[in-house]
């Protein structure tokens, strides 16, 4: 069923894209033929790139997924900037139309005119922002720093670094540079925990084991942990990435928690599956999890999706750290994440419970980033 919505709106979309630049700004003739083809083409591309590996359970080719993507995120800006234009040229042809008769072959010149002219323009701004988004994409992510007020903190944790990344997204896209270069940055602000907070990987480990091997290189006082995201279960084998993070000495929190000690003073760090776990009968257990932290003590709990909030809250915990959001990723479209998101990005409070949303540090889908660069983010713990 999925892949029949996909695709009619895929095929919606094209038509429409065929309508304002082939059809409407060509007579008939070659000029039409041709791009007619070129839409189709394109088409045919990004249906193969979304469809065909899921449909057939194959990789994707390195090349197909750039060129698919690519052209995913430049159809989908193509077709917003022409429907923001639309109103414009329906007016300026309802003033051509009133013309005296005497000029009808010019009207119909100036009609073909405002169609490509209104065809070029919204070209170019596609353009324009699929690059400065595929720009931004690949870039390096911005480092934040955050300071972060917890009660019951102990004077031992004062100052504390806890780097936060999230939606690494390993996949065809993004390789094993990608995950170096991630390693290096958060190595460089000398945190002392490392929280991997979900939707690190796009496959299976035979895949993208080679790509995730730079992790074993982070280095912590405390060590680095993990929780899984939607991601994580969009392969057979969810247990397998536990295994292989395990021997990369990155250590997973599966509804269950830890205590990282300074001195005298502690706070326990917990973890929960993401809500995708549930297909694998790993839903996320709060109660569970929560089990063993002491409530004379705060509570830093690593959740991949923000709306779990509301069950920390409920439950006291002080801290949450979270991604899956990107940060919209993409204008506009952060405005439908926010309908199902409490908080797109940065630090927030909900009852007596701060969350803190991540924007991620890599990308899912077409490789853009617009109004959301990623990040990296070390929060500085300090108390009352």
């Amino acid at each position: 069923m999925f892949f029949v919505i996909l695709s009619s709106v895929l095929t919606l979309m094209h038509l429409y894209v065929w309508k304002r630049v082939a059809r409407d700004t060509t007579r008939p003739g070659r000029a039409r033929w041709a791009l007619t083809g070129v839409v189709v083409g394109l088409g045919v591309l990004l249906v193969a790139t979304l469809i065909l590996p899921r449909a057939l359970d194959t990789p994707e080719p390195r090349w197909l997924a750039w060129l698919g993507y690519v052209w995913f995120g430049a159809v989908v800006y193509l077709v917003l900037a022409l429907l923001v234009l639309e109103p414009v040229r329906l007016a300026l042809r309802r003033w051509v139309r009133r013309e005296p008769p005497a000029q009808e072959a010019p009207v119909v010149n100036r009609r073909l005119f405002l169609a490509r002219a209104s065809a070029a323009a919204a070209g170019a701004t596609a353009l324009g922002v699929t690059g400065f988004g595929v720009h931004t994409a690949l870039s390096a992510p911005d480092v934040l720093r955050v300071p972060v007020t917890l009660r019951r903190l102990g004077a031992g944790f004062d100052g504390y670094r806890i780097a936060v990344v999230s939606d690494i997204h390993l996949g065809a896209l993004l390789g094993r540079a990608h995950t170096e270069r991630i390693v290096r940055m958060i190595n460089e602000t000398e945190p002392d925990l490392v929280a991997i907070v979900g939707d690190l990987v796009d496959g299976s480990v035979d895949e993208l084991g080679y790509a995730a091997e730079p992790l074993r290189d982070l280095v912590s006082r405390d060590g680095a942990f993990f929780v899984t995201g939607n991601h994580e279960y969009f392969v057979n084998d969810p247990p397998s990435w536990i295994r292989e993070l395990d021997r990369l000495g990155v250590r997973s929190l599966q509804n269950e928690s830890t205590v990282i000690r300074r001195g005298d003073a502690a706070f326990d760090l917990a973890g929960v599956n993401d809500i995708g776990g549930a297909r694998f009968d790993e839903p996320p257990d709060f109660d569970r999890a929560l089990a063993a932290a002491d409530p004379a003590r705060p509570t830093v709990l690593l959740a991949h999706q923000p709306v779990l909030v509301d069950e920390a809250a409920a439950r006291g915990v002080d801290l949450q750290l979270s991604g899956h959001t990107h940060g919209g990723q993409t204008w506009p479209f952060h405005y439908a994440v926010r309908l199902v998101q409490p908080s797109l990005a940065g630090l927030s409070t909900f009852d007596d419970t701060q969350l803190y949303v991540t924007r991620g540090a890599g990308f899912w889908g077409p490789p853009l980033r617009v109004g959301a660069p990623p990040d990296i983010s070390v929060l500085t713990l300090q108390g009352e």
